[in-house]
């Protein structure tokens, strides 16, 4: 905790508001999208979702493929508590949702669906777009999947597999979002980094959750970062984001929001 308290501090030290971007593509990103103040009607529906989850109080036996959970390390755990302390926050759900929105995403590619909080904000932001979404734990798949049909949301596809074997059996060449959100080790995270590199297009981007989570994230992060196909990359902190854009001169930044 003292090691992630640290790392913000040096984070907000560093890190810029839109004043500080001299990028017009980086600078209409945050303001339109990061820092838009717009109360979109489907927030309601976002607040409800997770509101649901903080209030069930059945247990599940999860499988961990990954690193786990920081705060739970029992297998039988309550599906509020799992909302309550490794779901997405109401703010970085919503930012989510106005990202998907913002680009339009049409083809969306999640790796770690949990109780399907993000997922059940993307496919809020864009109806028509395909999700397809990759959770290891065969019983969270099972919720996940019903729960996000329970609630409207009938473009995602939640398939229960390890990471490594679902991303090579999937037939879509190409992504405009992978959202990776599972695993959280140095290694894994440049293998699904280089893996997904074949299933990108000019436009495409990719975004890490947690890039502090531990030193090899961040580690992981700084390797994406330097990768030559990535040209722009974005740190906010929670999120890691890189864009391929060739048209774009290669550059960092570093964005409080």
């Amino acid at each position: 905790m003292l090691k992630l308290l640290w790392s913000y501090l040096k984070f907000w030290w560093r890190s810029k508001n839109q004043h500080g971007v001299h990028s017009p593509f980086v600078f209409k990103l945050v303001t339109d999208c990061f820092y838009d103040k717009s109360n979109y009607n489907d927030y309601s529906k976002l607040r409800q979702y997770r509101k649901e989850l903080l209030s069930n109080k059945d247990s599940i036996e999860v499988t961990d493929l990954g690193v786990g959970s920081h705060m739970m390390k029992t297998k039988k755990r309550v599906i509020a508590h799992m909302a309550k302390n490794a779901g997405s926050t109401l703010s970085r759900t919503k930012l989510l949702y106005r990202f998907v929105q913002y680009f339009k995403m049409e083809s969306i590619l999640e790796l770690g669906t949990s109780l399907g909080i993000a997922t059940h904000a993307m496919g809020l932001a864009q109806p028509e777009a395909s999700i397809t979404s990759l959770e290891g734990c065969p019983n969270i798949t099972i919720f996940a999947s019903d729960n996000l049909k329970a609630n409207g949301i009938q473009n995602a596809t939640v398939i229960n597999t390890e990471f490594s074997q679902g991303l090579n059996k999937l037939s879509q060449e190409t992504f405009d979002l992978m959202y990776i959100d599972g695993n959280h080790q140095k290694e894994a995270t440049l293998e699904y980094f280089e893996t997904l590199l074949e299933k990108t297009h000019n436009d495409s981007i990719m975004i890490f959750d947690d890039i502090y989570w531990s030193k090899g994230m961040t580690e992981a992060w700084n390797t994406i970062v330097a990768h030559p196909q990535v040209t722009v990359s974005i740190d906010t902190f929670f999120w890691g984001i890189v864009f391929f854009r060739r048209e774009q001169v290669k550059e960092h930044f570093i964005i409080r929001l």
